[in-house]
């Protein structure tokens, strides 16, 4: 399991299959929004292993195994 920091840089490896908003309301979201090489920053830790990112198209809730740090 990875460890990142808060404000740390990220770039995603990888696509799920869906995405999970960072909203207070989660909701799935085509993974088509974001492609493997972009970055965003980390804003918070979720329950279940989940990292919130802030990507230009918008905040995220993803497992570590599709992101690396920057």
């Amino acid at each position: 399991m990875k460890e990142f920091s808060i404000g740390e840089k990220v770039r995603l490896i990888s696509l799920p299959p869906y995405l999970k908003t960072a909203d207070p309301m989660p909701m799935l979201r085509p993974a088509d929004l974001l492609q493997v090489g972009d970055e965003g920053a980390i804003l918070d830790r979720r329950p279940g292993g989940y990292w919130a990112v802030r990507f230009v198209r918008g905040g995220f809730l993803l497992d570590d195994q599709y992101l690396e740090s920057v």
